[in-house]
């Protein structure tokens, strides 16, 4: 079992013998941001057992998370199922107590807070849940529950909050004649639109999308994208996603990075990132996301991880990706030292020994493949867009 002496002192344990690493707590970090609203700076989450004699094994969720993000600006966190997204994003909003680590936002650290001023904060971050079928109340009416966090927070009268609440469903495209309707009425799509709607009746400066679109058809998918785009202009409004879908972090967010058992393993502009990834497991990633083109889908190779994964405890010694890299699964160095994220010098942030190693295949003209959203008809935004 991993111990901890100090925030920045890991004892990592492996049978008898115990390895001390220094922790680099600015990894993934930018130094200086102008603007920066959010800054999580070594963040851990780990799961104890339950039970009446506490037997099992600890689960450690997220292992070292360090990002930030400034004003105005979109970072998506990608990875599959299990890696850690939500519960980052949980860790932040004080819906699960972080283990260690620290989260800042506008200046101000949460992990500290006392419930009556988290809860004044929480009015300033907001999120939307994966599920619109589960997250929205059936026997409310849609302006019942537009209307309740500004009955929960109490922050204007009664007249305000209708004013409010037809102003937020016609910005998010929903006409007054559906206020007095239930959940149930709407398709997912607009179920989406009203917890978007709900979230921003409180004027949040960060909104944190929990897989926001994966419960919808592909066809709905893009409308509620664009109108996320939209509302971010408009707002002036800063977005944390979690996603799975490769093609809608290239659409949706300035920056991604790659979560791999609770780390991050890379961490780019979205640019340098689809363009040239670095970490093995990224390129798999990228590898399996359908090409709309059938003669460069034919050409490109397929990269298929082999090997098991391994348990999320802390136990792994060296890399925790190493069974099923088709780089260093092999390697000695691999086996015996756990890579730090470091940098490149152009804010491409890598934990690998082996960086750039594995490539994306290109098509026989000598162009990378077309970018990934062209089959849902969107256009990405540009790099520090708003």
């Amino acid at each position: 079992m991993e111990q901890t002496g100090s925030p920045i002192t890991k004892l990592c344990w492996s049978g008898p013998t115990a390895r001390v690493e220094q922790a680099t707590q600015s990894a993934g970090l930018r130094r200086g941001l102008p603007g920066e609203l959010l800054r999580v700076d070594g963040l851990e989450k780990v799961f104890l057992p339950q039970g009446l004699f506490g037997r099992g094994t600890a689960v450690r969720a997220v292992d070292g998370v360090s990002f930030d993000i400034a004003r105005g600006e979109t970072l998506a966190l990608v990875g599959e199922s299990g890696c850690g997204k939500t519960t980052i994003a949980r860790c932040i909003l004080r819906l699960v107590e972080p283990t260690r680590g620290s989260v800042l936002f506008d200046g101000t650290e949460l992990t500290r807070l006392p419930g009556k001023r988290l809860r004044s904060f929480r009015r300033r971050m907001q999120v939307v849940f994966q599920d619109p079928y589960a997250s929205l109340d059936p026997r409310m009416s849609v302006s019942s529950i537009v209307e309740e966090p500004l009955r929960i927070h109490n922050v204007v009268d009664a007249n305000e909050r209708r004013r409010r609440v037809n102003e937020m469903l016609e910005l998010v495209g929903m006409s007054r004649e559906m206020a007095r309707r239930k959940p149930h009425a709407f398709s997912g799509g607009q179920r989406q639109r009203i917890a978007i709607a709900r979230c921003l009746v409180l004027n949040p400066e960060l909104l944190i999308l929990d897989e926001p679109v994966s419960a919808l058809d592909v066809s709905i998918q893009a409308q509620v994208l664009n109108l996320l785009s939209s509302l971010q202009t408009r707002l002036n409004l800063t977005y944390l996603i979690i996603v799975h879908d490769l093609a809608i972090a290239e659409y949706a967010a300035h920056r991604v990075a790659v979560l791999y058992l609770g780390r991050i393993v890379e961490l780019a502009e979205r640019s340098a990132l689809f363009r040239s990834p670095l970490h093995p497991y990224t390129v798999a990633l990228l590898s399996a996301v359908p090409i709309p083109d059938p003669d460069s889908a034919r050409r490109r190779q397929r990269i298929v991880l082999q090997g098991e994964l391994p348990a999320a405890t802390g136990l792994v010694t060296g890399c925790r990706f190493r069974n099923r890299c088709p780089v260093g699964h092999d390697r000695q160095l691999c086996r015996d030292q756990d890579p730090a994220l470091t940098e490149d010098g152009r804010g491409h942030w890598i934990a690998c020994h082996f960086p750039g190693e594995l490539r994306l295949s290109v098509s026989r003209t000598g162009h990378s493949p077309p970018p990934l959203v062209r089959w849902r008809g969107a256009v990405p935004m540009e790099t520090g867009e708003t």
